[in-house]
């Protein structure tokens, strides 16, 4: 930099302490000899911008928990880096923690770190000086007793701390930079190893209450560390960037290094590793059964004649893996060209997903149930999986007069999950599940759907049971809408009792409404 008068060089230093971007754009060509591209995509801000942004939010500790999903190769290891060096320059006894899958892959960020303090310009500027005998790439120490230190995220962490306890300002934060390698993330085994080493060592390392937690890199696995963080799970609530190659409205993030035309034949190409480490949005191993193109799409809603309700309770409703899932169905004859082709159809009308205490199940079927009987067919049956809270449902609801509850075994006979979903798939794949088009579930019941496998290797299959009973019941056994004289005759006691549920939610809307 060129020699400059103290008040220069003081001016110089408030802007660049104020704006990590303007850090990063200064010392950028210092450190490599190359300018800085900001990225200018089309439609959307610069990952840049958003990066830096919510990092400047956590040096001011408006943020104390953050994860930052990014697609490989933008930038983000270089950005935290110079983050680090940037907070030091102010705060020069902070202490961190920098983490990676590796102790060598978190050592070369944590080098880049060291190399920008040593710059002579940013000595000069900050007079942040390095220890003598502390300046290992993977481990250094400033004068004023802050330090840097690099780990493996399966490692151990001994003498090594992040942050300052009983602070109210900026002392340091344990970063965890692609806590997963990409070739072992789909290890039980090695992925849990490393979630449990974030319980039981790595958090443990956090010195104070104002000591930032940051995980950035891509999503590898639907139950990688930054699942596990999102959900909860370790106490904490996690703000989220979630940043994908390609948004919704089909403009690339990093147009300069990733265009649309390449990122299209990687999609092609690698649907999985597309999903994940580009959408952010990571499918599970073994092979999805069913495809978006699956389901059909209709203008409007189809000449329904019979519906029914299907429901999958929850095990727990403490678990984060499990819901209680109520899905609301139509029958229909298929038709083309304005012809009935004698196929049935099956239209999806509506579904929800419910994480509740198992003593408000009851209440919460009845809302759901008062809401499908505003449709003009009211539902008359409901199938609920035998098992657990949902026993306990189905024992509660019989006693009701009128309503026809099936229970669902859930047994050797009845087969195993991935018999059951193999079962549907090739009435799903024919196109005779449907939604309305612009269903406000439509994408929720898509996208879950979408992630069922073969070898039961996905998370989550709440919503795809009610989607196999349903299928079981309407369009296999074809015994849902075939009554007996007896469970004709309660027809009208049941139409009765959906016109006094309709009745009873108008008079909540309209309550809701004078309020």
């Amino acid at each position: 930099m060129q020699a400059m008068s103290d008040e220069e060089k003081a001016q110089l230093i408030s802007q660049l302490q104020s704006s990590f971007l303007l850090f990063v754009r200064t010392f950028y060509p210092v450190l490599t000899g190359r300018d800085f591209i900001l990225p200018c995509p089309a439609g959307r801000e610069s990952h840049v911008i958003t990066i830096c942004r919510e990092l400047v939010k956590c040096a001011k500790l408006e943020t104390t928990r953050l994860v930052i999903n990014v697609p490989p190769g933008h930038g983000k290891s270089l950005l935290m880096s110079m983050w680090t060096a940037w907070t030091m320059a102010k705060y020069p006894d902070s202490k961190y923690l920098y983490i990676s899958y590796s102790h060598t892959l978190a050592a070369a960020h944590t080098d880049t770190v060291r190399r920008i303090m040593m710059l002579n310009d940013y000595r000069n500027l900050f007079g942040v000086e390095l220890r003598a005998d502390s300046k290992a790439k993977d481990f250094f120490q400033t004068t004023a007793g802050g330090a840097v230190g690099a780990f493996g995220s399966s490692g151990a962490i001994t003498g090594r701390d992040a942050g300052l306890p009983g602070l109210d300002r900026f002392s340091g934060a344990l970063i965890l930079d692609d806590a997963h390698k990409p070739d072992e993330v789909h290890s039980d085994l090695v992925r849990e190893g490393v979630i449990q080493n974030y319980r039981e060592t790595i958090l443990q390392r956090v010195r104070g209450i104002n000591v930032p937690m940051i995980f950035i890199g891509q999503r590898l696995h639907e139950a990688d560390l930054p699942a596990y963080l999102l959900a909860g799970n370790d106490g904490h609530h996690w703000e989220r960037v979630i940043l994908k190659s390609i948004d919704a409205a089909g403009n690339c993030l990093y147009p300069e290094a990733f265009p649309l035309e390449m990122l299209k034949i990687r999609e092609e190409r690698d649907i999985y590793v597309f999903a994940s480490q580009h959408q952010q949005d990571p499918q599970p191993a073994g092979g999805a059964l069913f495809r978006p193109n699956y389901f059909a799409v209709l203008e409007q809603e189809p000449d329904i004649f019979f519906t029914f309700i299907t429901a999958d309770t929850a095990e727990t409703s403490k678990s984060y893996n499990d819901a209680t899932v109520f899905s609301f169905w139509g029958l229909y004859y298929i038709e083309v060209m304005g012809r009935k082709t004698g196929e049935m159809g099956l239209h999806w009308l509506d579904c929800a997903e419910l994480r509740v205490e198992p003593k408000d199940l009851k209440d919460e079927f009845m809302m759901f149930w008062a809401e499908c009987a505003r449709h003009k067919h009211p539902p008359l049956i409901a199938a609920i999986e035998k098992k657990s809270t949902g026993v306990t449902l189905v024992s509660v609801l019989q006693e009701l007069r009128g309503m026809q509850i099936r229970d669902i075994p859930r047994n050797k006979t009845s087969g195993s999950k991935t018999q059951r979903f193999l079962d549907i798939q090739p009435h799903v794949a024919a196109k005779k599940v449907s939604f309305t088009e612009g269903a406000r579930h439509a994408e929720m019941c898509t996208a879950h759907m979408c992630k069922i496998t073969a070898n039961n290797s996905h998370r989550h299959d709440d919503i795809a049971d009610t989607l196999a009973d349903a299928v079981r019941l309407a369009l296999i056994d074809k015994t849902l809408y075939h009554t007996s004289n007896k469970e004709s005759s309660s027809s009208s006691v049941m139409t009765a009792l959906a016109a006094q549920m309709r009745k009873q939610s108008q008079l909540r809307t309209q309550r809701d409404g004078i309020r």
